[in-house]
């Protein structure tokens, strides 16, 4: 007990010493455990929006009709230019129906369900462009986070490296001479490898605080504009918060072994 009090207060006192650096790696795993949360929360409650929609049946939310006149009104609210000085002597337009799907994924199987078109029906019109823009839009932001999330561990691994460099460097004669006297490499690499520890758990409690917080204050007021239900929920926040704990020891631990190992030879 007596030897790790010391090697806590030596690694305590080397990071105080190198603040700048220390403080950078901290704020980059807080803000790479925090992105890492809130992408587990909002993937799992995803996953589940959609293994609800999956065991409904039928795919579509509803079918709404729609009158010839109706319809005419529509078309003269959305291209008001080509009713510009001219009267139609009829109406062209014929009923039609309005269709909403529970997902935006499920548009394209609805119209694939109306080939050949039934009888009585003119056209399927989906917005087939519109629809493929916007789920390529979500996708694309899904791997944003993602992309996201990998280079801020990656950039957290590399500064904790960097904060156990500069440490060795400010302690090289020190370690010669605990090497001369007789001290074993496990003792001497002790403060370091606590540091990364030290570096990777801060930022990550500090980003569990911070989801703790958005979950408490922001997330009831979203959650009343978005779909609920009793089978639609993300994963439990003590097991998101078990996952970030365990991946910011690990950012730790991977950022002072690499350096350790190149760096400090003993």
């Amino acid at each position: 007990m007596a030897r790790f009090k010391l090697l806590l207060s030596e690694a305590v006192r080397s990071l105080f010493a190198n603040v700048s650096t220390t403080a950078a790696a901290t704020m980059t795993v807080l803000i790479g455990m925090f992105l890492l949360g809130f992408l587990i929360g909002l993937s799992t409650w995803a996953f589940s929006l959609s293994n609800h929609y999956k065991h409904e049946l039928p795919l579509v939310k509803s079918v709404t009709p729609v009158t010839a006149e109706e319809g005419l009104a529509q078309m003269r609210k959305k291209n008001p230019e080509l009713f510009q000085g001219s009267t139609l002597p009829y109406n062209p337009l014929g009923p039609a129906l309005t269709v909403q799907p529970k997902r935006g994924e499920d548009t394209v199987k609805i119209a694939e369900t109306l080939q050949p078109r039934p009888p009585g029906v003119h056209d399927v019109n989906y917005g087939k462009k519109t629809a493929h823009k916007l789920l390529t839009a979500a996708k694309v932001i899904d791997i944003f986070f993602v992309l996201a999330v990998i280079v801020l561990l990656v950039s957290s691994t590399l500064l904790i490296g960097n904060t156990i460099r500069l440490a060795i460097f400010s302690r090289r004669r020190e370690i010669e001479v605990m090497k001369l006297v007789g001290a074993t490499n496990w003792f001497i690499r002790g403060p370091f490898m606590l540091e990364g520890l030290i570096t990777g758990l801060v930022g990550s409690l500090a980003a569990i605080l911070l989801l703790a917080l958005g979950k408490e204050i922001a997330l009831p007021r979203i959650m009343p504009h978005v779909i609920r239900a009793s089978d639609i929920h993300a994963w439990p926040f003590g097991l998101t918060a078990l996952i970030i704990l365990g991946t910011g020891l690990l950012l730790g631990a991977a950022g002072s072994g690499l350096t350790i190992r190149r760096f400090l030879q003993v």
